[in-house]
């Protein structure tokens, strides 16, 4: 190993000047087995450097080469396996983890050792053994400045130290003084002993020779001594004249630093009692106003207003910490606690007075709006109450229980008043709507009172606001004053459902306009008082929209709550708009109810007023749901309007019954059925009323249930006829249908306007056909034959030869039809049809004319058959196509 470590010193470590300290043979672990030599150098050049270097052994030779190098202060673990028994194994830790196995324990243990020495020497203990003996490492702890490194090469390392360039050269002239120097050593090194002693010795008689002047200069430094000794003296004087100069400037400093310590406390003093005085501070023209403040004029209620403002700012200020323990700042705001009290207490009180005194007011002027149908305008007394909407918000912010209070007490007394004066109201269009009839008379019940008047109208409603009852008063004196349309109608009234026709045109429209008025007036007035509680109570509303004015958007709200008032003040938007939207429902209680009622009292008045309503208040809901879907006036409204749709609907079921039950006499001819008269005046009116409204799409529903039952109907009752012939029922009544639904152009019954003139066209033809086969009855019946033959097989040139069929039965019964007779069985044919037909739908002629035509057809079809089976014969009938002609235009003419 020895031979080892020399050659690599030689070789590879000495030419990078580096000492070689110590060496161990090792190999990977867990590898085949190839070894390699680890070695611990340091530089020869200063600052040392320590590294670890990695030896192997060429390939192609016996000589070693440097593979890796790491210096040693990247080196953090040395792990030696195990601290107790024998292991050659252990762990360098520097990028990464290097394991070896050393060839044996004691190399292993003197190269970790020699790395501890190095660590300890120039890397002060930053490496960490971990499983290392602690013997080995306490024997590797240097116990002396020369204890040596590895059998001596750390004394080396300690004691070496390289020449200069001037001692090299000064041995080299000693080296040349002396001639064997190099050849004789010991010689030499004799000779260099005897001349330093022999300098020594010069050096003590020069010593010696000195004495004197050592003495001198012992002398000269007592006397330093003895000049310091006076200079010390007076820089101690100084120093405690320094002193007291210091203790009188480091008291002028702190009693600097108290005044201005108390300047500056005076000044945030000064600064906290302005800030207290300014906001705390009410002035005693506010103090006056709040106690004693007229609150019925314009100019004291501003005084009041700005005092109340001036007293909220000086409570809500923000105190800074600490202010609220001063006594004077306690007494400041209970005083102002007291004030707001008192004058909260005093804003209540005049407050409800106002409502109350409102209240006889708005009574006082009920006697003027009796008559007339309007409603009272309260606007004036929004306007002066609107004077105190400021102190309303005051009285919001600061004593929401007074606050809350108020508005009870407006709620209670307004319900009250508003439903004295609704009532009023809707007792006023009952009796506008019920005071004529057709012919201008007056109804029995109207000489009444009106409150007899009033208790006969809600009589005529139950509690949802139907109507109850079979028949009422109304309708039996609506029935006896207006004339029968025709007789075959009266069955129909009897039923207690009064017909359109029944009622004048102008009684519908007083009733439209009517109803139409108590709307405008009740939107107006409703509108009004929710912006009045908007902003006298102020609440939030719901912002306007485009395409409507500041105050129709002021005057909607939205949201629905359960509750009217929380524990506390509200504090969202929404609670605000349910809060509103319950104020409206409680003063306005009695509107809905009413409005159902009169709904009631119009369609027992006459069943087609629901269509007016329905229009009237479908466009009334559809103008309020696009400010606001949500607000009072809006769900009111549409509450009202599905009452409305009920009661329309029951018009429509109530005319299908009719249909249904409908009865026709036996004695006399059917005519137009009263229910397609029905119809036609229905759907007339009903378009005449729907034009443009937003509900059509409910008309059109209705006419589609209408027409089917109505040709479902009609099909009974034809069926049913035994004086008129079916045919004729089903021509005449569709045929009015078919000339109905043209002259209306309904768009959603194209269908049934196509299926009506089928219908016609079908039975007109079929009744044509029906009675053209009796006036030649035995002609028809011999080519009826005649065709049963060919249709059997027999060529048409071979029936003459057929017994029953020759010429001779031919010319027969031709004979049996001359010109005259021909004549007359057209004209009873044209009597027949004059009695089934009814003189309403006007269809005689074209009924007459159609059997012309049929005529002329068998005609040319009977000469066609003639032409084709008697071939020859010469055999013709005895009168013409122009002699038919005739004969329907002298008849038609004669009667």
């Amino acid at each position: 190993m020895t031979a080892i470590k020399h050659a690599l010193q030689r070789d590879i470590f000495t030419p990078n000047d580096e000492r070689l300290l110590s060496i161990v043979n090792v190999c990977k672990a867990g590898k085949k087995k190839r070894n390699c030599f680890l070695c611990a150098t340091v530089t020869t050049e200063r600052p040392v450097q320590v590294n670890v270097v990695k030896v192997k052994k060429s390939d192609k030779g016996d000589f070693y080469k440097r593979q890796t190098a790491w210096a040693l202060r990247d080196l953090g673990v040395v792990d030696a396996k195990d601290a107790v028994k024998e292991n050659p194994e252990f762990d360098l830790h520097f990028d990464k983890v290097y394991k070896w196995v050393a060839s044996s324990t004691v190399e292993k243990n003197t190269f970790i050792s020699c790395i501890w020495k190095l660590n300890q020497r120039y890397l002060r203990k930053k490496i960490d053994f971990i499983n290392v003996s602690s013997q080995l490492l306490e024997e590797s702890v240097p116990s002396g400045e020369n204890q040596s490194v590895a059998g001596g090469d750390e004394e080396a390392v300690d004691e070496y130290q390289e020449l200069n360039a001037r001692e090299e050269q000064d041995i080299e002239i000693m080296m040349e003084g002396c001639e064997y120097a190099i050849s004789n050593a010991e010689a030499f090194a004799e000779k260099l002993s005897r001349e330093l002693q022999v300098l020594d010795g010069a050096n003590i008689q020069s010593i010696m020779a000195s004495e004197k002047q050592v003495n001198i200069l012992m002398k000269l430094l007592d006397e330093a001594l003895k000049e310091v000794d006076q200079i010390e003296l007076k820089l101690s004087s100084y120093e405690e004249m320094l002193q007291s100069v210091k203790e009188q400037m480091d008291q002028i400093s702190e009693s600097n630093h108290l005044i201005h310590l108390s300047n500056t406390n005076n000044v945030k003093l000064l600064s906290e009692i302005e800030f207290l005085v300014n906001h705390m501070d009410l002035a005693k023209g506010h103090i006056k106003a709040l106690q004693e403040g007229d609150l019925t004029s314009s100019r004291g209620i501003e005084a009041c207003t700005n005092a109340a403002d001036a007293l909220l700012q000086c409570m809500n200020v923000a105190l800074h910490p600490g202010h609220d323990m001063l006594h004077a700042v306690k007494q400041q705001q209970q005083r102002f606690s007291d004030l707001r009290e008192q004058f909260a207490r005093r804003l209540a009180s005049h407050l409800n007075s106002v409502f109350v005194q409102q209240g006889h007011d708005q009574s006082s002027t009920l006697a003027q709006h009796s008559v007339e149908l309007t409603l009272p305008n309260h606007h004036p007394f929004h306007r002066d109450l609107l004077r105190y909407a400021k102190l309303m918000e005051w009285l919001k912010n600061t004593d929401y229980g007074k606050y809350e209070g108020l508005t009870k007490n407006y709620m209670d007394y307004l319900s009250r008043l508003y439903e004295r004066e609704i009532k009023d109201f809707f007792e006023v269009a009952k009796i506008k709507m019920t005071g004529t009839t057709r012919e201008g008379k007056k109804f029995a019940t109207l000489p009444r009172k009106e409150s007899a008047v009033k208790q006969e109208t809600e009589s005529l409603h139950g509690s949802s606001g139907k109507l109850t009852g079979s028949t009422s008063s109304l309708n039996k004196l609506s029935v006896q004053s207006s004339g029968n349309r025709r007789s075959q109608s009266s069955s129909l009234l009897d039923m207690g459902n009064m017909s359109a026709s029944d009622l004048d045109v102008a009684d519908r429209t007083k009733f439209d306009k009517i109803f139409e008025q108590v709307l405008s007036e009740l939107e107006p007035l409703c509108l009004a008082e929710q912006d009045f509680i908007s902003k006298f109570f102020k609440l939030q509303q719901h912002q306007s929209i485009s395409g409507t004015t500041t105050n129709e958007a002021e005057e909607m709200d939205g949201g629905t709550s359960s509750r009217l008032y929380s524990s506390g003040v509200p504090q969202t938007i929404s609670s605000e708009k349910d809060m509103i939207r319950q104020m409206m429902t409680k003063i306005f209680r009695c509107t809905e109810p009413e409005l159902n009622n009169l709904i009631a009292l119009g369609d027992k008045i006459d069943s087609f007023n629901s269509l007016y309503m329905l229009v009237k208040m479908s466009h009334h809901v559809w103008t309020a749901q696009n400010v606001d879907p949500a607000s009072f006036l809006s769900t009111t409204l549409g509450n009202v309007l599905v009452t409305v749709k009920r009661n329309f609907d029951k018009c429509i079921s109530n005319q299908m019954k009719q249909m249904d039950e409908v009865k026709i006499s036996k004695k006399s001819k059917v005519g137009i059925l009263p229910f397609v008269a029905e119809f036609e005046e229905f759907a007339a009116l009903a378009e005449s009323i729907f034009k443009n409204a937003e509900r059509r799409g409910d008309l059109d529903k209705a006419y589609i249930k209408l027409i089917r039952a109505v040709f479902v109907s009609v099909e009974k009752v034809a069926n049913e006829s035994q004086k008129t012939p079916r045919d004729v029922v089903m021509m005449e009544n569709f045929h009015h249908i078919f000339a109905t639904l043209s002259r209306l152009k309904i768009s959603c019954l194209e269908a049934e306007k196509k299926e009506a003139k089928q219908k016609y066209t079908e039975h007109l033809q079929s009744y044509v056909i029906y009675s053209l086969g009796q006036p030649l009855e035995k002609l028809n019946h011999f080519f009826e034959g005649v065709e049963a033959r060919v249709a059997q097989g027999i060529r048409e040139e071979e029936v003459s030869y057929q017994l029953a069929f020759n010429k001779q039965e031919l010319r027969k019964v031709i004979k049996e039809y001359p010109g005259k007779e021909v004549k007359k069985g057209l004209d009873n044919l044209y009597k027949k049809v004059d009695k089934h037909l009814c003189e309403e739908e006007n269809l005689l002629q074209v009924v007459w004319h159609s059997m012309q035509d049929e005529f002329i057809r068998q005609y040319k079809h009977f000469e066609g058959l003639i032409a084709r089976c008697y071939p020859g014969s010469g055999i013709t009938m005895e009168f013409t196509i122009q002699d038919i002609l005739d004969y329907c235009s002298s008849i038609a003419q004669s009667h």
